[in-house]
């Protein structure tokens, strides 16, 4: 039996910024000294912060949609290319074997695409297929990795998901709207990707094999997470209910998902759970009594990156793997959550 198997990693960062130099370089005088502002950004979780704009040098709070999408390619295609690179480099996969290419951003668009623009400059054939997956926000690396694991065992051929988020071009003006603070205090950019590959049950790569993939969407809360577009770039909506949604759902998502394999949480070895902030993590261990330990590796990508949307699920995963491999047969849950709302989830076993 053929299956689908993460087999190399690669992650690409902007320049590093110490959090709480940010908001005393910028964000205190963006919000007028607002106390709010000041302590949603101090309670954050973050230490340091990666951006393509230092909004200390370049305020682009009042720039349009169409600059800020400019500015979006020019600054995610060297990403891009790099966390791609580095990622078959590590799976020891060459550019034109790639049989497809997926690249997921909720952050910007352009067409050509970063699809298009990155299987040029990487050398990947001309005959690659594509797949731009846009506009899912947090979670989406999850479908898209299900995307390109179907791929894999359909056609037997290697494929690339790329995650690139850039949420620094994304800097409103100031308001005394809580979630606009939260969103400024939370959001940092990254890119991350991964090689998958077919692979036999006797095949001696190390990896990950994709087993299932699962979501639920609450559209009873579709107003608690929002990412409009508008003229001056893409405004987030981010209530504070949603830890009290993940709540409802955290446990009840995962334990459908592996009860169908024969599973219980007690089974996971490893848990990749998107640090979308302090709290939705603890919530999510609450609800499936997870050690501390066990969500240390979302607390510590929070902390030395922040919240990089959907690269972010991708970053954790990298971080428990070269911290802490699993053993061989344990298996490996990945939980993203966005807009929806909705938790997306994947049953992954370490090879």
């Amino acid at each position: 039996m053929v299956t689908a198997r993460i087999v190399g990693h690669g992650a690409a960062l902007p320049p590093a910024m110490d959090h709480s130099e940010v908001w005393d370089g910028f964000f205190a005088q963006h919000y007028g000294g607002n106390a709010t502002a000041e302590k949603v950004w101090r309670s954050a979780g973050i230490d340091t912060r990666h951006a393509v704009v230092d909004p200390r040098v370049e305020d682009v709070s009042g720039w349009g949609t169409g600059a800020r999408m400019r500015r979006f390619v020019e600054e995610a295609l060297p990403l891009g290319h790099e966390a791609v690179a580095k990622a078959l480099a590590d799976a020891g996969v060459a550019a034109e074997d790639i049989g497809m290419l997926a690249v997921v951003s909720c952050t910007g668009y352009a067409t050509p695409g970063l699809d298009i623009l990155l299987a040029r400059d990487l050398g990947m054939s001309p005959d690659v297929l594509r797949l731009h997956i846009g506009h899912m926000g947090c979670y989406a690396a999850i479908p898209g990795l299900g995307a390109v694991a179907d791929y894999v065992v359909a056609r037997g051929k290697p494929a690339v998901l790329l995650c690139v988020e850039l949420t620094s071009l994304h800097i409103q003006p100031a308001t005394d709207e809580l979630q606009q603070m939260v969103a400024h205090a939370l959001f940092a950019d990254a890119a991350a990707a991964v090689v998958v590959v077919p692979a036999g049950e006797a095949d001696p790569r190390t990896g990950l094999d994709v087993v299932d993939v699962t979501a639920r969407t609450d559209t009873t809360t579709l107003d608690h997470m929002t990412w409009d577009v508008t003229d001056l770039g893409f405004r987030m909506g981010l209530s504070p209910k949603v830890p009290g949604v993940l709540a409802r759902h955290a446990a009840p998502v995962i334990d459908t998902l592996l009860d169908r394999h024969g599973l219980r949480t007690t089974d996971v070895g490893r848990w990749a759970i998107h640090p979308g902030g302090r709290r939705i993590v603890e919530v999510v261990a609450e609800q499936l009594a997870l050690p501390e330990a066990a969500v240390e590796a979302s607390y510590d990508t929070l902390r030395e990156v922040g919240n990089c949307s959907s690269a972010t699920v991708l970053l954790v995963l990298q971080r428990l793997l070269a911290a802490d491999p699993p053993e061989p047969g344990q298996p490996v849950v990945a939980m993203a959550f966005g807009p929806g709302l909705t938790l997306y989830n994947a049953l992954l076993t370490a090879r």
